[in-house]
């Protein structure tokens, strides 16, 4: 399906839209290699080191800013040097297993990638959400999660692995494919993107996994598509959600320098506990701490506090008052999110009436505290909701499976 084809608001498209040819090979990507790292590919293919700078800035052109996925449409590169990059690496987008379009808008793909030792290949889910000044897409970082939040969906499917930084970079890549957000790419028809040049304007780690975890492949990601010569996503744009990995929330702001976000949700330890277990690791004091001491922290560059609304259990106004305390001196705004209901869970919404008066205390207090807009919810796209079905197989299942794969062309039956 290319991308000036759309589906009906509430569509699902079921069979693969993108189908990746190197999904069963051992060809390298050089998507998500920094600088270096590709030069060094490329040394390592033959290119002389006198033409590697010049070839390395070709390919960051041809790859992020084009947005080619093909190296034949590399026009300015050498036949054969197009050859040699053919035989020897792949470009190629991740398979997308469906596409859904929520009746407000949001799109959300599951992606699958190779297996990388988990045994088959693995899903993870991306969502898009427009909106009219702005479009933001919302990132995964692992395959499942570690945390067991007991109010997310995605807490609930055990971590299978992390994904690599061409894993995490080829989700922003592959929604502006689908987006037409490259240049020469047509959005498709009745597609609800924002006016403006970008159709991706923001970006958010906060799908699948805990970012923080996977704090390596998630900075190289985030410095591509931050480079200036390329994507150029500015900084103030990219925000990385955590649930309270202390250490690492040290080195996200020296080392990356993204807007950073906290999933909160409660503001007692002995809630947050339950509701957060990293909290036992990292308490409330640590986390805020660490919060104070964010850099270039102002009311300019201001830290989000996710807080997700459940009835009767965080949302009374003593927890209002108590979160107010906690945060004092630090430039905040928090997001109260209407809980997003998924199958089997045992926690409510709170009432609309308790959200605003919750809200009232906390905007009289002097923070921001919008309501976030429940989006996608009918596609299980929201908050809380993401989740795949790929888990982590026993050894002799993996081998197993992999000898039927190989028997079978690379196809997945399931």
């Amino acid at each position: 399906m290319s991308v000036t084809e759309a589906f009906a608001p509430g569509a699902i498209a079921k069979k693969p839209l993108v189908a990746n040819p190197d999904l069963f090979t051992s060809k390298p990507s050089l998507i998500g290699l920094t600088r270096p790292q590709m030069a060094k590919a490329l040394h390592e293919k033959g290119v002389p080191e006198k033409q590697l700078r010049m070839r390395v800035n070709q390919l960051w052109h041809w790859l992020y800013i084009r947005g080619v996925s093909d190296f034949d449409a590399m026009t300015n590169v050498a036949k054969d040097m197009r050859e040699m990059l053919k035989e020897h690496f792949t470009i190629a987008r991740p398979e997308i297993v469906e596409e859904q379009i929520s009746n407000d808008g949001t799109r959300k793909w599951l992606l699958r990638f190779p297996s990388r030792g988990a045994g088959r290949p693995v899903e993870i889910e991306t969502v898009y959400i427009p909106e009219e000044g702005r479009g933001t897409l919302c990132i995964s970082s692992q395959v499942g999660c570690t945390l067991t939040c007991s109010f997310c969906h995605t807490g609930t499917q055990k971590l299978v692995r992390n994904l690599t930084a061409e894993e995490i970079l080829s989700q922003l890549l592959l929604a502006r494919d689908r987006l037409g957000d490259f240049p020469g790419a047509d959005t498709p028809p009745g597609a609800f993107v924002p006016t403006g040049d970008r159709k991706v304007t923001n970006i958010v780690m906060m799908g699948m996994g805990e970012p923080l975890y996977n704090f390596d492949s998630v900075k190289t990601a985030l410095l591509i598509a931050t480079d200036g010569d390329g994507l150029s996503l500015s900084k103030r744009r990219v925000t990385l959600s955590t649930s309270g990995v202390v250490p690492e929330i040290y080195r996200t702001g020296e080392e990356i320098g993204v807007m950073l976000a906290i999933s909160l949700h409660a503001v007692r330890d002995e809630l947050r506990d339950m509701l957060v277990p990293i909290n036992k690791k990292y308490p409330l004091k640590e986390l805020l701490d660490a919060c104070r001491a964010y850099p270039s922290l102002s009311n300019a560059r201001r830290i989000t506090f996710e807080y997700v609304m459940l009835k009767d259990v965080n949302d009374s106004l003593e927890d209002a008052k108590l979160m107010v305390q906690l945060l004092k001196g630090i430039p905040a705004k928090i997001n109260l999110i209407p809980f997003n209901p998924w199958p089997g869970t045992n926690y409510q919404c709170s009432d609309w009436a308790t959200i605003e008066k919750f809200a009232d205390f906390i905007n009289q207090a002097g923070y921001a505290s919008p309501i976030r807009t429940p989006r996608g919810r009918d596609i299980l796209a929201a908050c809380g909701q993401l989740k795949s079905e790929s888990e982590r197989m026993r050894k002799t299942e993996r081998l197993a499976f992999e000898a039927m794969m190989i028997a079978g062309h690379g196809e997945d039956d399931d």
